[in-house]
């Protein structure tokens, strides 16, 4: 361990708190898409900087794992780089951006393009995990229409959504019943990695730290995106359009603007996945 390391408990949190969220985590696999309440801690960052994720990666991570995090699907950007420097900080384990290397990988607001495999664990930064929050401001009757089944209000939604627009509108935390039971808030992912989470190899894991919950989807778990039998669920098209650094046509794409020229592209929001792709040219 390095000597900065040695100053932290490893991974920071203490290890009663490590074994409560991991037992708060094994209950949220054992019941896939239920939301576990657990006793969210205090760390050294500032709020909205994913707690809940962290909490989770701090819980589950040891000397043998290798991290990666990505942020809207970049290895970059000041979240992911931050708490990667924060985790190695009191871990020392590896970091990676190479997506089929890592063994833990917390996410904030995508998945990455390539399919994850057995063994691999893909934690989610969760700001508001109730999916029915939209529709019922308070907690108790929440809970109440979770154990009833009772999910009216958001086919309620969804269908004024396609009265007044023809269309469904919500581009991102797309509601999705997990083993025809428990409809679940998928994170502030957009509804193109949706599909993703249907029958996945990996385990997925989502932390609410302001919320105090954490909730899963364990591997090859039936989850099915809110639709009517009649106007199935469409992700997001990007027909026509190419990443400009890879040139890929089936990947999820950002929008770019060229300020200087007001010239706007297109490019993948994985870079991780662009950089392997340019690669092989």
């Amino acid at each position: 361990m390095t000597k900065a390391s040695r100053n932290y408990n490893y991974a920071f949190l203490d290890e009663g708190s490590k074994r409560e969220i991991r037992r708060a985590t094994l209950k949220a696999v054992a019941i896939p898409g239920y939301q576990v309440p657990f006793g969210s801690r205090e760390l050294p960052i500032g709020r909205g900087w994913g707690t809940g994720g962290i909490q989770l990666t701090l819980s589950l991570i040891g000397p043998g794992d290798v991290l990666k995090v990505i942020d809207q699907g970049s290895d970059e950007s000041v979240n992911a780089v931050n708490i990667k420097k924060f985790v190695g900080l009191c871990t020392n384990v590896e970091t990676t951006t190479e997506a089929q290397r890592a063994t833990l990988i917390q996410t904030r607001h995508r998945i990455p393009e390539r399919d994850l495999e057995d063994g691999q664990i893909l934690i989610f930064q969760v700001p508001l995990p109730e999916p029915l929050r939209i529709v019922e401001a308070r907690e108790e009757i929440t809970k109440k229409m979770h154990a009833e089944k009772d999910y009216a209000p958001l086919w309620l939604q969804l269908y004024e959504s396609l009265i007044r627009y023809s269309k469904v509108t919500i581009g991102a935390e797309y509601p999705c019943l997990v083993e025809g039971r428990y409809m679940m808030n998928p994170s502030p992912i957009p509804k193109y990695d949706n599909p993703k989470l249907h029958e996945a190899k990996c385990l997925y894991l989502f932390g609410a730290g302001r919320e105090k919950k954490i909730y899963a989807i364990p591997p090859y778990t039936e989850v099915v995106s809110l639709a009517f039998d009649d106007v199935p669920f469409e992700k997001e098209s990007f027909e026509g359009r190419h990443c400009r650094l890879c040139g890929a046509t089936n990947t999820y794409l950002d929008e770019v603007f060229d300020q200087r020229t007001g010239a706007q592209y297109h490019q993948c929001s994985d870079s991780s996945y662009c950089r392997e792709q340019r690669g092989k040219d």
